[in-house]
């Protein structure tokens, strides 16, 4: 007997030891792993004192170990330790969307981003493997709260053991923290020492429901407030009647895209060589940035924030939206006479939003023509798209007035395998591009390697531009008004944690007219803009865009 007491010792001090470390742990580490630096000094940043274990800890410590308060003990330990497992899940889901969409998971809005992350992997590791993750992940969520219920378990009962010990503990730490907190002592990492990241996740999940009906009910009040709403169609556009105007959305064309040096090299050559040819032309163009309400993807958000003039920046505000009577530019332009179409090769279900805006012909995945290969997530090349939409819309005999919301898709994430620029004769209904990604370099090869994933990203960014430059300088008439913009900026792989929401936007035309009612926006000559270029919010574009080429923008 005496021979097993010492092995007993030393099982209840490790499993002690590790259920300290695993709570730590849990209430420690932040909700974004790029705050903690690299190497080493990742301890140093790890050196916190959660104020969440001080006040648990006094609270179970205060409870008599008899009566019916005692009795009440152990159902609030197992609660700590559930809720405790529970934030530690969420935490771990906002880490990802720390690193993919640069924000926290919002408990109740964003449960629909998760059959897109599916869907991601599936074009990622394939279908097999990302139903085996996702398993995993389910039990290791429901494991992980397991464990962590049975940690705090464990230290509660080791504290009650130990009850003058604990609160002499308890007392000093807490000193530590109050001091500490006082000071806004900081290691590293804009980590404070007396750390409260748990209280304020509680706070943030607790908080969801109500903020989210909030915003509600301030988005129902700013859906009603529009300057065009019950502007005469006469009224509008008056100086594109006789255009065809194309809007295009560039998939993760962000501003780093152009000023990183560590991987901007192939678009700055795609946009000198682009404004060259559309130059020789007879192309002019201005360039300025917009502050995007989404990153890393949500492109649905920055959509419908760019066309109706409304800052979209949760799935509850675009469902809002789609639902309501808000005018739109598309729409606008229909309204004036236009041929409105919308050609979204990423559309492979059913797409009622369509309604909202406007649309006279929507052209989805299926209804392109298109026979050869998905490229990764995008269903088919950007150049293929602007051939469909040559043969389909722009070359139609005996058309009037064209609007055309063109979206790319080429450049989606996981940006491989890039296709290759074609002779435009030669795309017929392409099936010309299977060999490209049948010998193409797999995406799980290249996502092994941070900079590689960059310089994909670079090099499906100038095959988008050249996509869509490309057919301007080939087919483009003296009468085409275009605006091209990205969407958001690429994940925080490409970009990092810190960068900002800015994405470039650019307008082409041939008419100096054109250029002549966009003076006064400051934007830059050229298809690059500035770094000094003006920034506006996305959700402004609508009505600038409307004064300039409405009646308000007339020549004084």
């Amino acid at each position: 007997m005496s021979q097993t007491k010492p092995y007993r010792r030393v099982i209840r001090h490790v499993t002690t030891g590790f259920a300290a470390i695993l709570v730590f742990l849990a209430l420690i580490v932040p909700d974004q792993i790029t705050r903690l630096p690299p190497g080493n000094s990742v301890f140093t940043a790890l050196l916190r004192i959660p104020v969440e274990a001080l006040v648990a800890g006094a609270l179970l410590l205060l409870i008599p170990e008899r009566g019916r308060l005692g009795r009440a003990r152990r159902p609030l330990t197992l609660g700590i330790g559930v809720l405790l497992g529970l934030l530690t899940v969420i935490k771990m889901i906002d880490i990802g969307f720390f690193a993919v969409l640069a924000r926290r998971f919002d408990p109740v809005l964003d449960w629909i981003l998760f059959d897109d992350a599916f869907n991601f992997l599936i074009d990622a590791i394939g279908k097999p493997a990302t139903v085996g993750l996702a398993v995993g992940l389910v039990l290791a969520s429901a494991g992980l709260v397991t464990v962590m219920t049975w940690a705090v378990q464990r230290l509660s009962a080791v504290a009650l053991d130990h009850r003058a010990g604990a609160w002499r503990g308890l007392g000093t730490v807490g000193a530590a923290w109050v001091a500490l907190a006082v000071m806004g002592f900081q290691f590293i990492g804009g980590l404070p020492v007396a750390s409260h990241a748990a209280a304020d996740l509680a706070a943030h999940t607790a908080l969801a429901l109500p903020n989210d009906l909030a915003d509600r009910k301030r988005f129902a009040e700013e859906v009603r407030v529009d300057a065009y709403r019950d502007r005469p169609a006469d009224q509008m556009l008056t100086a594109l009647r006789d255009k065809d105007v194309i809007l295009s959305f560039i998939e993760s064309y962000g501003r780093d895209a152009i000023e990183d040096p560590a991987y901007n090299s192939a678009v700055l050559g795609s946009l000198t060589a682009n404004r060259a040819k559309l130059e020789a032309a007879g192309f002019a163009s201005r360039s300025g940035f917009l502050s995007s309400p989404t990153a890393g993807g949500g492109s649905w958000l920055a959509h419908s924030t760019f066309l109706s003039g409304l800052w979209i920046d949760n799935e509850q505000r675009y469902r809002s939206l789609v639902s309501s009577d808000r005018l739109t530019l598309t729409r606008a332009f229909k309204n004036t006479g236009h041929r409105a179409v919308g050609v979204e090769p990423g559309i492979i279900y059913a797409w009622p939003e369509g309604r909202f805006y406007g649309y006279d012909q929507i052209y989805d995945a299926y209804t392109l023509g298109y026979r050869g290969p998905k490229f990764s997530w995008s269903p088919m090349p950007d150049q293929y798209v602007m051939s469909a939409f040559q043969k389909l819309e722009y070359s139609r005999p005996g058309r009037g007035p064209l609007l055309a919301e063109i979206t790319l898709t080429s450049s989606h994430t996981p940006w491989t395998p890039v296709p290759d620029t074609l002779d435009w004769d030669a795309i017929g209904d392409g099936s010309v591009y299977g060999p490209m990604v049948s010998g193409a370099e797999s995406t799980a090869d290249i996502w092994k390697d941070e900079s590689r994933v960059r310089a994909v990203y670079a090099e499906s960014i100038a095959y988008s531009i050249d996509s869509l430059l490309g057919h301007v300088e080939k087919y483009a008439d003296d009468d085409l008004v275009m605006v091209f913009l990205g969407d958001h900026q690429p994940a925080s792989v490409v970009v990092g944690s810190d960068a900002t929401r800015d994405v470039p936007i650019t307008i082409v035309a041939k008419d100096p007219k054109v250029f002549d009612r966009i003076a006064s926006w400051g934007w830059t000559d050229g298809l690059k803009p500035d770094p000094a270029a003006p920034v506006w919010r996305m959700d402004t574009f609508r009505d600038r865009f409307l004064a300039a080429f409405g009646p308000e923008g007339d020549p004084q």
